[in-house]
């Protein structure tokens, strides 16, 4: 039985038109609802999710990624590609670029961040010792590097709640700890899809130096040129990283 892989992908990223044969869903789960659209992308079964909503209508802090996820699980999906835009901390990234994620630091607060809330008996504690899936992350390496494509590595992606861009300050804490770039919908996102047992990695497009890193403000005229930029290249990379996953 082909299976279905998962995309979940926020600002700049509300539909996808080369997805053929789109179905769009309400999923209702014990967590509340989620909105997807079924479809085939180059030839693979895909379940794709916008976060913020078609008209990016729902902030970060208020995603709700405990139902996101669910619907993913409920529909059959066992892997999930995420598409992250970030600002980046190391210097060597540029706007338009790509880089895959290889470990998180979680500045949220306030979210709902496990399944394990007490509604149920039992505590699942779940190893992030490798929270992005190797199997994944190996397929949109290849598809970049067949693409010829520069795709950044060792990525370490610091969460924080938004919709605020973050402090100079924080940045300067988010680097202490290693963080490369930062965002507001990476987490609880990854750890949640390794609760339910759903391979997941994430590719990042970086959209602006991170706050204090550049004389320059924050815009939202920078962020969508660069987006102009790393759109395509990204949709590039997951589409030859989902015919090699549902190849395998």
């Amino acid at each position: 039985m082909p299976k279905t892989i998962g995309l979940i992908a926020g600002t700049g990223f509300y539909d996808l038109p080369a997805l053929k044969d789109g179905i769009s869903k309400e999923i209702d789960t014990a967590y509340g609802n989620a909105s997807v659209i079924s479809g085939q992308l180059g030839g693979v079964n895909l379940v794709f999710l916008t976060r913020h909503g078609s008209g990016h209508s729902i902030p970060p802090h208020l995603i709700n990624y405990r139902a996101n996820i669910k619907a993913m699980s409920e529909l059959g999906v066992t892997e999930i590609i995420a598409v992250n835009v970030v600002g980046g901390i190391n210097p060597k990234l540029s706007p338009g670029d790509l880089c895959l994620i290889d470990d998180f630091i979680d500045f949220t607060s306030g979210r709902q961040h496990t399944f394990s809330d007490g509604s149920k008996p039992g505590v699942q504690h779940v190893d992030l010792t490798r929270a992005y899936d190797a199997k994944i992350q190996s397929a949109l390496r290849q598809s970049a590097k067949e693409s010829g494509i520069l795709l950044h590595e060792n990525g370490v992606y610091a969460g924080f709640n938004g919709p605020r861009f973050e402090t100079p300050s924080e940045i300067r804490l988010a680097a202490l700890a290693g963080a490369t770039v930062v965002g507001m919908t990476g987490c609880p996102e990854v750890s949640l899809a390794r609760e339910l047992g759903i391979a997941y990695a994430s590719i990042a497009l970086v959209v602006n130096p991170a706050a204090g890193l550049s004389e320059a403000e924050i815009t939202m005229d920078e962020i969508n040129k660069a987006l102009d930029l790393g759109k395509s290249k990204a949709l590039t990379v997951i589409e030859g990283a989902l015919k090699a996953l549902a190849s395998k």
